[in-house]
């Protein structure tokens, strides 16, 4: 599943995605037809609007493949949102099904324990995203992947505070979605790495973003990214 972000601001992301996939065997199918999984409209409370694009998205992803995300936010989405959202809806048993084959990416590689081989090597620090951590409820599965491509992890602290972006949030309260972005930046170069890894992108580009704006000597990259090499 192409993310929103990476389909429209880094599509670097999602090629690297299926790269990584590919190197380790996986037949990967991308569907054309897909769009957002609805979460900006779920998250601003229009439960109507977010059924009809979910809608969609349960018709192109129909069948019995895993769904990987390179993402924890979107795989949260359908994962957690989805079973909410059509229950008692004639689509619930359709829902929950595809909530069952959805994985995010790194969570993929390890339950099925394949090896994309060495990638982008050198010192690296992890921003857990909250969605990643707090809906998906995994941290460790991404530093098992950057472990095996031969990366050094150096934790920052604080690494399960929130960056700021959060979808709309970095909308309605910008002043303090750019603070925490600031705090996010500065943990991250603290700890001795040159770049900040996570497992999604808009968290990356709000920190990267900041950085930048600050004068905070940081890059920013996703972990398919990483992986690829």
């Amino acid at each position: 599943m192409r993310t929103c972000l990476s389909d429209a601001v880094a599509p670097s992301v999602w090629k690297a995605s299926r790269r990584v996939l590919e190197r380790c065997g996986v037949q990967v199918r991308v569907p054309r037809a897909q769009t957002c999984c609805s979460q900006p409209a779920w998250t601003t409370g229009q439960a109507d609007q977010a059924r009809a694009v979910a809608r969609h998205t349960l018709e192109v992803f129909a069948g019995p493949e895993e769904v990987v995300v390179p993402s924890g936010s979107c795989a949260g989405m359908v994962v957690h949102a989805y079973p909410e959202m059509f229950r008692g809806h004639p689509e619930e048993e359709t829902a929950l099904d595809l909530a069952r084959r959805t994985i995010e990416l790194t969570q993929f590689l390890q339950k099925h324990d394949l090896d994309p081989g060495p990638g982008t090597s050198g010192p690296v620090t992890m921003h857990d995203s909250c969605h990643m951590l707090r809906v998906m409820h995994e941290s460790a599965s991404p530093r098992e992947a950057l472990t095996r491509a031969g990366c050094e992890l150096r934790e920052m602290h604080g690494t399960d505070r929130c960056c700021g972006f959060g979808g709309v949030f970095s909308i309605t309260f910008p002043e303090l979605s750019a603070r925490l972005g600031e705090e996010k930046a500065r943990a991250a170069v603290e700890s001795g790495a040159p770049e900040v890894v996570s497992c999604d992108l808009g968290c990356l580009m709000h920190v990267a973003g900041v950085a930048h704006r600050r004068g905070i000597p940081l890059r920013a990259r996703h972990i398919a990214e990483v992986l690829d090499g």
